[in-house]
């Protein structure tokens, strides 16, 4: 007798919620379950991290991650511009945009996020934009043709990525970071010093340590130039506010839904919410309270939701391994581990090279022998070597792991100095 399939809704289909659905219908080998997938955009799931690449001439179809097979899957049912409005726990429905009630035995949030706009006086003018969707990057193509300059708002990674499509788009580019430095996350004072200094020679003006005041528009009622926090007036005829993201959870309060103290739906090291029947995944979710707004954290979700959703052996959600070598306006960055040399009684190790534009960090334990972290910047060739031996003993003085022999003499070094 053929058993009649379980529903699972997913609420919202990016990144986090393809590779749930992709990676439950992987390995449901019996069709137990079918999903219905409720997307907000009017396209199915794309891949967001490459989303940069649209203004270098790939297309939308081009990013896409569901493919034919996805979409004609007769236990995948997709539906774009569909968002959920509303749940209604106790009968285990949601409500879509359009009125429709879908009834679940299993629902998943994968909601995202939304840009950070900092409210400042004119930040809704025409001509300010966010950096999120293939639609943002239509608009702001059709804003660069003016060639007037244009100012970012976020020198980390988003901002950065915003301040390169800008530059592709022959556009004269201010980035405004209110940190002392660009990737403040990512980076220390040294490496994003290189950085700053590299993406200057590209002709990217930073502007660190400040904020944007207001954005002020012109005779024609569109933006024309932006005040600084320090006084200072840019001319610009775009702006584009890339300085982080806030989780989508407006679902949550009339659902009854816990919320994290910063937002996201509140989840266990299950990612599963008060309701034994609601999972939330990605950038939505707060495990434990605390929100992931990269993609791998997302993917580790999802698969362990739909391993639950299967009777899989699953192992708790723990804190995941945020290391990443990155290329940001051609120019190699990573950071790996205990970056920062937050562990109590760490040291570090820094390699300089100014002529050549690199920087290198190590942060040890106190011994000096363990590696605990590093940041790079200007060449990441180490990066594949130096993350494999986090938490292990060196295999060789940190200098021959950092580099070779540095062309033009010794680069400065400074040995042993004491996490803050």
């Amino acid at each position: 007798m053929t058993r009649t399939p379980r529903t699972l809704v997913v609420a919202g289909h990016g990144m986090a919620g393809h590779r749930l659905v992709a990676h439950l219908r992987a390995h449901d080998r019996h069709g137990t379950w079918r999903a219905v997938v409720l997307a907000e955009e009017p396209r199915p799931a794309y891949d967001r991290v490459a989303l940069s690449s649209y203004l270098e001439g790939r297309s939308a179809a081009d990013l896409t991650l569901a493919d034919h097979a996805f979409l004609t899957d007769p236990l995948v049912d997709v539906r774009t511009a569909t968002p959920v409005t509303g749940i209604d726990r106790r009968a285990r429905t949601v409500t879509t945009a359009d009125g429709t009630t879908i009834a679940y035995d299993a629902l998943v949030l994968a909601t995202g996020s939304r840009p950070y706009v900092p409210p400042v006086p004119g930040h809704d003018l025409p001509g300010c934009f966010v950096y999120r969707t293939f639609a943002d990057l239509d608009a702001i193509r059709a804003a660069a043709r003016e060639k007037r300059p244009g100012v970012v708002v976020g020198g980390g990674l988003l901002g950065l990525e915003a301040a390169n499509a800008l530059r592709l788009l022959g556009v004269r580019t201010h980035v405004v970071e209110l940190a002392p430095r660009l990737m403040p996350v990512q980076l220390d004072d040294g490496a994003a010093r290189v950085l700053a200094r590299l993406v200057g020679g590209l002709g990217l003006r930073v502007h660190c340590g400040t904020a944007v005041r207001a954005v002020h528009a012109g005779s024609d009622g569109r933006v024309a130039g932006v005040t600084l926090a320090d006084g200072s007036a840019v001319d610009a005829g775009l702006v584009v506010f890339s300085a982080g993201v806030r989780p989508r959870d407006e679902l949550a309060r009339p659902a009854g839904l816990a919320t994290g103290e910063r937002g996201g739906f509140l989840v266990d090291d299950r990612c599963r919410t008060g309701d034994p029947h609601i999972w939330a995944v990605g950038e939505c979710a707060a495990v434990r309270g605390r929100t992931y707004g990269m993609v791998a954290p997302g993917h580790r979700m999802a698969e362990l939701v739909a391993d639950q959703l299967l009777g899989r052996p699953t192992a708790p959600f723990t804190d995941p391994d945020t290391s990443a070598r990155l290329k940001l306006l051609g120019v190699d960055v990573a950071s790996f581990g205990d970056a920062h040399a937050e562990t109590e009684g760490a040291m570090e190790y820094v390699l300089r090279d100014d002529t050549a534009g690199t920087y290198a960090k190590l942060v040890l334990g106190p011994d000096g022998r363990v590696l605990l972290g590093g940041v790079l910047a200007g060449d990441a060739s180490a990066y594949g070597t130096l993350r494999a031996l986090v938490g292990r003993e060196l295999t060789a003085p940190p200098d021959r792991l950092l580099a070779g022999p540095v062309p033009g003499g010794p680069p400065s070094r400074s040995r042993g100095r004491a996490a803050a």
